[in-house]
Order: structure tokens, then C-alpha cells, then sequence
């Protein structure tokens, strides 16, 4: 053991920083707070984006089709000078862009369209038009389809989905 003491500093120490002065508190506490609301606004969104994604695409959703064929007047068809015709004496009511009703098995309404372009056939002096009805739900057993207010026609669904829809009237 010997009796030296260690060499002395010849300076004081620096002193450690003191706690944050009262103008750096606000700030400080500022953090969290911003901290806290940043989190709630990403939580918010990806929760947000999350519902969207799934509400467009869960294993409960059938989805949708679009009814396409054709609808063909075959008396009183008037042409109109231009390729398209429609229909006169009693059949007014049938023309380009009259609606066209889709329902469901149980008779509730599920889609609306209208009939699209229309053509003349000279020959048989008929009238044919489009048909073209989006947003249509899968999962039925079977659609009726009415053109303007003249009752509906029934196909099955693989029929209905398979574009194969066609009515006439006349």
C-alpha cells in the first residue's frame, strides 16, 4: 500500500447540463403530442384502406356480370333513314335507350340499362337491338329481363352470364 495520492485536476470539471430550461419544454412536450397524432391519422387510413379493399372483395361478394343479346321487333318497325329503326302503331315505346329491367328469382330489381343501337334488316323488314346491362349480381338461379313495360322473359343464370340473353316481340 503506499500513502501517494493520485495526481489532481487542475481545473474544475465541467458540470453536466442542466435540465431543459423552461423556454425547451414546450417543445419537448410538443413531441408526443405530434407523435400521437400522426399515428391516428396512419391507423385511420390503414384501417380506412383496409375496409375499402375488403368491402370490394370479400369471399361473401358474388360480383357482377353484364347481361348482353339482343331484343328484335319484328312488326310495326318503322326505319329511320340512318341503318336503325324502331317501332310505330302501338310498338312507340320500343326505340333505342328504352330501359331494360333485370330482376332477380325472388322478382326484386337488380340492374337497369337500356337497348342500344339499333339495325333494320331489310329483308325480314325487322328491327334488332343491342342489349347491354352492367353491374348485374352473380348468384341467382335464374333473371327476368323486361324491355319498356312488356312483362319479362326468364333465362338461367349460366344463360344470363353466357351473354345468350334474346327476346322478341312482335
Amino acid at each position: 500500500m503506499t500513502t501517494e495520492l493520485p495526481p489532481q485536476p487542475t481545473e474544475a470539471p465541467a458540470l453536466a447540463p442542466e435540465d431543459p430550461t423552461p423556454a425547451d419544454a414546450p417543445a419537448r412536450r410538443q413531441r408526443p403530442v405530434a407523435a400521437l397524432l400522426a399515428g391516428l391519422v396512419i391507423g385511420a387510413g390503414t384501417v380506412g384502406g383496409a375496409w375499402a379493399i375488403s368491402a370490394n372483395s370479400g369471399p361473401g361478394e358474388p360480383g357482377t356480370f353484364t347481361l348482353e343479346g339482343s331484343f328484335v321487333l319484328t312488326d310495326s318497325v318503322v326505319p329511320d333513314g340512318n341503318g336503325g329503326c324502331g317501332g310505330t302503331r302501338g310498338y312507340d315505346d320500343i326505340s333505342e335507350g328504352v330501359s331494360v329491367t333485370v330482376y332477380s328469382a325472388k322478382g326484386d330489381v337488380v340492374a337497369t340499362g337500356g337497348l342500344g343501337a339499333s339495325t333494320y334488316d331489310q329483308d325480314t323488314y325487322v328491327c334488332r337491338f343491342g342489349v347491354s346491362v352492367p353491374d348485374v349480381p352473380r348468384g341467382e338461379k335464374f333473371y327476368k329481363v323486361e324491355i319498356s313495360h312488356r312483362g319479362t322473359l326468364q333465362l338461367s343464370a349460366d344463360e344470363a352470364e353466357a351473354g345468350k340473353f334474346a327476346g322478341s316481340l312482335g
